[in-house]
């Protein structure tokens, strides 16, 4: 790896008590039963997300909230610095809090949620397609039925417009420093398009800043926390794979020489 890492990693979390009763696996270790060092670094977050302060987000498990019930994947990556140091670098899928960046985790691999970003402007776009077409649809005199009809269309170009430009802004990392964009990826997985959502998992970004950080990464692993109003899958404090369709082709890709 080319990029030099900082002294003191403000991600890196080093282990509040001794895992030296934990051996390390011989190899890179990702599967559906936690390693113990992963075990032990999950219960850390979980720990951390019962009791911080830092942000208000609704999981669903405290009464009287407000604002939507909105679970959420998070994921640990045990990891050995560049100057031997065991600990874990922590991250969430997609949006926390309504924001991409919290201190406590990993930064995403691209923030479109930031300042006068393009993503921003596209997604307000957006908006004023879906009120226009709106206040069409609901107009009492009518007959609007053509220009609504080319607005749909219009919406609909400009959001598969979107989201290429946000897809072209994803570049990946493996092992050996090999770079690859996300359409390329999943264009080799033989997927016309990259699915919404593809490059916001939480071992993508784990992995990925491991990397550009000459991180070694040790185990890796996901857990669900809070509530699922939409499914039944996702269980409060459960542990899970990482998802297929979004993130097997990144992943394929990011693992390659650490199985060896």
């Amino acid at each position: 790896m080319s990029e030099k890492p900082v002294a003191a990693d403000r991600f890196f979390i080093p282990f509040s008590r001794s895992v030296n009763k934990y051996p390390l696996p011989p190899r890179f270790i990702l599967d559906n039963s936690p390693h113990p060092l992963a075990l032990h670094a999950a219960k850390d977050l979980q720990q951390y997300l019962k009791t911080q302060k830092d942000w208000v987000h609704n999981f669903g498990l405290s009464s009287g909230q407000e604002g939507k019930v909105i679970g959420k994947m998070f994921g640990v990556l045990v990891v050995k610095t560049w100057q031997n140091d065991l600990g874990y670098l922590a991250a969430f899928s997609g949006k926390l809090a309504n924001s991409n960046q919290h201190s406590k985790f990993v930064p995403p691999v691209f923030d479109g949620l930031c300042k006068d970003s393009f993503v921003n402007e596209g997604m307000r776009k957006l908006s004023r397609f879906n009120l226009e077409i709106k206040d069409l649809e609901e107009s009492i005199s009518g007959g609007y039925e053509d220009r609504v009809k080319m607005l749909k269309s219009k919406r609909r170009n400009h959001s598969i417009k979107l989201q290429k430009q946000i897809f072209d802004r994803y570049f990946f990392l493996n092992h050996a420093g090999e770079q690859k964009s996300l359409n390329e990826l999943f264009k080799k997985a033989a997927y016309n398009n990259p699915p919404s959502g593809a490059g916001e998992c939480a071992g993508p970004k784990l992995l990925q800043y491991a990397f550009q950080h000459r991180m070694t990464p040790i185990t890796l692993t996901e857990f669900w926390w809070g509530l699922s109003p939409k499914s039944p899958q996702w269980k409060h404090g459960h542990f899970y794979p990482c998802c297929k369709e979004k993130c097997q082709p990144i992943l394929k890709h990011m693992l390659t020489g650490l199985d060896k």
